[in-house]
């Protein structure tokens, strides 16, 4: 169960970021670290780290999802604005 969080967020970097030779290499101990094999070597692009501190490094890295807005989410936030100013 712990490696499948820690795989999920690998997948998710890959999806945002176009690149599939991203993977979580796991230690001993519970640690996990993201190596990026694009140029034919393993590149480590982070420490070693504790899950819920990996999970949250690799969802930070790379480009982000843009966030989906309905037109009544953008309605509402221009209301908010118009109301405070």
């Amino acid at each position: 169960m712990r490696t499948t969080r820690a795989i999920h967020a690998v997948e998710r970097l890959k999806t945002r970021s176009g690149n599939p030779r991203f993977a979580a290499v796991s230690l001993s101990g519970g640690l996990f670290y993201l190596v990026d094999k694009s140029s034919g070597a393993d590149q480590k692009v982070s420490d070693p780290l504790p899950l819920d501190d990996f999970v949250k490094f690799v969802d930070g890295y790379g480009p982000q999802k843009p966030r989906k807005v309905s037109k009544l989410d953008l309605a509402f936030e221009e209301q908010i604005k118009r109301s405070k100013g």
